[in-house]
């Protein structure tokens, strides 16, 4: 068919495709690992002992000696300098505390999400508290919330309405949050952003503090019932009709041993 274009699976396709790959990933993938012991191919380094000290510019082999001797590794530090400066370091430990201190700072670092409720601008009472309380629980947990009020039909001619409606929920909620973004007219809708008094590490740590405090309130609740169940038990015992003698017998042989 004249026109099109058609791909053909030539030699000449596959050393276009081979050197576009060669071009963009030139050198091959780049890595981050630092070079350590006998991967370090430089003819002398400034060495860095143990605890800080300088040792000064020495030989690549005279490093790999002390680093031997002190059974620890030697690992290179600033690969640009001129020379290179190089540490005698446990570089399996140096490794796992990079590792912790990374993965402290990820769970203490925190995320803003912004929820999202919608209300029409003629909603009842019922219906409003139950998204009023939805906007207390995530301003509560730190969030920022978006107020969207959609407008259907004539309801776009009185937005008034729509913004009474956020003005008002602005007020109930003006104990955990403020208005961060005021009320525009964006199309059929109007919005409007709250943001929350207490940051997000804030209001986690809260939730936490309650969750302990709940789960703490929850075991001496069970303590309370099971030393209340074991008192009750022990009073009934005590005042239980004590067992009756056993008597022996008539019918034995009189003679015959108790």
């Amino acid at each position: 068919m004249r026109g099109r274009w058609r791909p053909f699976h030539t030699g000449a396709t596959f050393f276009v495709s081979q050197s576009v790959a060669l071009h963009t990933t030139p050198g091959g993938s780049i890595t981050t690992e630092l070079r350590v012991n006998d991967r370090i191919r430089v003819p002398e380094v400034r060495l860095v002992g143990p605890g800080g000290e300088q040792v000064g510019i020495v030989r690549i082999e005279d490093a790999l000696r002390l680093a031997a001797e002190a059974d620890l590794d030697l690992v290179e530090v600033a690969p640009t300098a001129r020379p290179p400066v190089c540490r005698l370091m446990d570089y399996g430990k140096f490794k796992y505390e990079t590792a912790q201190k990374a993965r402290e700072s990820r769970r203490n670092q925190t995320n803003t999400i912004i929820k999202e409720m919608k209300l029409r601008p003629k909603i009842d009472q019922h219906d409003y508290d139950t998204k009023k309380g939805h906007v207390v629980r995530f301003l509560k947990a730190g969030d920022k919330v978006k107020i969207t009020i959609m407008f259907r039909g004539r309801e776009q001619h009185r937005p008034e309405l729509g913004y009474r409606l956020l003005q008002r929920l602005a007020a109930d909620v003006e104990d955990l949050g403020f208005i961060e973004s005021n009320a525009r007219q964006d199309g059929r809708n109007m919005t409007m952003v709250l943001g929350p008094h207490k940051k997000k590490s804030e209001a986690q740590a809260e939730v936490k503090a309650e969750k302990v405090k709940s789960m703490d309130a929850k075991a001496a609740e069970k303590e309370a019932e099971e030393a209340e169940v074991k008192a009750y038990r022990e009073a009934a015992q005590a005042v239980a009709t004590p067992k009756k003698p056993r008597r022996r017998s008539e019918n034995l042989d009189p003679d015959m041993e108790a």
